[in-house]
């Protein structure tokens, strides 16, 4: 596998309180198996989907115990520059790069309005390895966040990122690609998102039947946010772990209508 295209997401992982209770909601909603928990690296599990590694989840570090939520990383191939680029351009570096073993490097940041995210220099483990399409795979990332303007002005001056503007009156929301490629969206929050709920970044997972993933989540306890709906993208829902952490599935293979129109951004 090539190393990905900066500014690519190539990782997701998870800290839970509850990492067994984590492992057997994802195994039953999401079809994934787990590795062994690497002890080294602070009890660090990683998921895979038909044997093809998707995402980690891993315990709190001590004094970090706190709500659970999903964490994407983005390739970078100098995580130390990367992280430059974030203090340039108002974001914070929560943990500077830090290399783990021969498998990369990794830093945490928070851009401007508030979403926390990864950078991934890869060593031997380049990331994500199943296809998005495949059932159990991450799909999808967007940054929700009330400040969209900020954002926006962050992201492509610490990635490459052409961005495009959903024409659409009765949303705000914007794509950014690399290349030929759209690798991430991002959402103004409206009022009907609690006003404690900071801006954050909602990874999409790929599942065969939108509305059976809702059903088997809710009934172990997990909340449903918003959906099932149809979109040209999918059908999708958004939804609450039984720990917090928000994400979304998707039905890739279920479409309605047709694809928004888009306005280049200069």
């Amino acid at each position: 596998m090539a190393v990905r295209p900066e500014g690519t997401p190539c990782w997701a992982d998870a800290m839970f309180g509850d990492v067994e209770g984590a492992k057997a909601f994802y195994s039953e909603v999401l079809g994934w198996t787990f590795g062994e928990s690497s002890s080294e690296y602070g009890n660090y599990t990683q998921a895979y989907a038909d044997g093809k590694a998707v995402a980690a989840v891993v315990p709190p570090m001590p004094g970090q115990e706190g709500h659970a939520q999903w964490c994407l990383y983005f390739a970078s191939p100098d995580a130390a520059a990367t992280a430059a680029r974030i203090r340039e351009n108002g974001g914070e570096v929560l943990m500077e790069p830090m290399q783990v073993g021969e498998f990369g490097t990794m830093c945490l940041a928070r851009e401007p309005s508030g979403a926390v995210f990864g950078v991934w220099q890869a060593g031997v483990h380049e990331g994500f390895e199943a296809p998005p399409e495949q059932p159990g795979a991450y799909c999808w990332a967007e940054v929700f966040t009330r400040e969209p303007e900020r954002t926006d002005v962050f992201l492509p001056a610490v990635f490459p990122y052409a961005a495009k503007q959903i024409q659409d009156d009765a949303v705000d929301f914007r794509m950014f690609d690399l290349g030929s490629d759209t690798v991430l969206g991002r959402m103004k929050m409206t009022e009907e998102f609690p006003p404690e709920v900071p801006s954050y970044i909602n990874v999409y997972f790929t599942v065969p039947d939108c509305d059976a993933a809702v059903a088997r989540a809710t009934a172990l306890g997990g909340v449903l946010r918003f959906g099932p709906m149809d979109t040209p993208f999918g059908r999708f829902a958004a939804i609450s772990d039984p720990q917090g952490a928000s994400f979304s599935v998707i039905d890739v293979t279920t479409t309605a209508g047709a694809m928004p129109k888009t306005a280049d951004v200069t």
